[in-house]
């Protein structure tokens, strides 16, 4: 494709500033570079650079070209890496995006253990609580909790979220424990993923929907905030037990009012979500391998929700 090295060469000029510099990052003579850039030029009918004795400056059509030849290039180093990432070896840079908290404690210990038993894979995870445009961002498998993934993706639903009323001991030790819903009212709470913080939404066993309302000298809108401040003692929460569930285990937290699950009105599902072009990788399919194993069919807090 020789419209490839050409296009390559004209970017290396306007990077660099210069035909020399464009000639010393690809190992050849200035006069190659030169012969390659009048060919573009005549092959467009413009010019595309203006010269001064010292420097090259883009013409407008040369903007354009330079714009155009960007994207063109990059389609096709993706293309080159999708094609050799269909072998049966999971290889090259593998980018994940997961919210903050659930990365950090779940996905991110994953990957040592990906890159040790794959020696030629890469692994990139960006923590964000916002949506990334999978295309634009270059990402390979996006973790997104959503009552429904976007429609322009392959989603495959993970597991649900729970989530569970808790308080530290202490706490607990000084307040009382709260044995109605309605007793909610005399203690300090604080609320994950609630439209509004001042009324809980609580779902009986049979389905009946309480609303209590309730008051907090302290809010976050972080769930790791709120986690640290429930272990302080400064009062009840309502949290995801993939946050909580080791200090559940350990008894730094006890679940109250294990009768009544909390109504979240934000997305309880985890999807994971890819481009169809990336269906068939085989360093995504073994990230969402190693994801299912862990958390289907029961993730490791499940049994704590009983």
């Amino acid at each position: 494709m020789s419209w490839l090295a050409s296009w390559d060469t004209f970017v290396k000029v306007v990077e660099s500033g210069s035909m020399a510099g464009a000639a010393r990052r690809l190992d050849c003579t200035r006069a190659q570079v030169s012969k390659q850039i009048g060919e573009l030029e005549r092959r467009f009918g413009a010019r595309l650079f203006d010269r001064s004795t010292r420097k090259l400056f883009l013409t407008p059509s040369g903007e354009v070209f330079y714009q155009h030849a960007l994207r063109a290039l990059e389609s096709v180093e993706l293309t080159e890496v999708a094609v050799r990432n269909l072998g049966d070896v999971p290889s090259g840079l593998l980018r994940i995006s997961a919210s903050v908290v659930f990365g950090r404690i779940w996905v991110a210990p994953l990957l040592p253990r990906l890159t040790a038993r794959y020696p030629e894979l890469e692994c990139e995870l960006i923590l964000t609580n916002s949506l990334v445009d999978l295309a634009e961002d270059r990402i390979d498998l996006a973790l997104r909790f959503c009552k429904t993934p976007p429609e322009d993706v392959v989603a495959k639903r993970i597991f649900t979220m729970e989530t569970v009323i808790c308080a530290a001991p202490a706490y607990l030790a000084r307040h009382g424990t709260p044995r109605q819903p309605r007793e909610l009212v005399d203690h300090q709470c604080f609320s994950f993923l609630l439209s509004d913080n001042r009324i809980w939404h609580l779902l009986d066993r049979a389905g009946t929907e309480i609303a209590i309302p309730v008051r907090g000298r302290i809010q976050f809108n972080e769930p790791a905030s709120i986690l640290d401040a429930t272990l302080a003692g400064l009062g009840l929460a309502i949290l995801p037990t993939y946050l909580c569930c080791k200090e559940l285990a350990d008894g730094r937290l006890v679940r109250v009012l294990k009768d009544y699950t909390p109504r979240i009105d934000f997305g309880r599902h985890l999807y994971a979500c890819y481009m169809p072009s990336r269906a068939r990788l085989p360093k995504v399919k073994v990230l969402l391998d190693e994801l299912e194993a862990m958390l289907k069919p029961v993730p490791p807090w499940g049994r704590l929700s009983d």
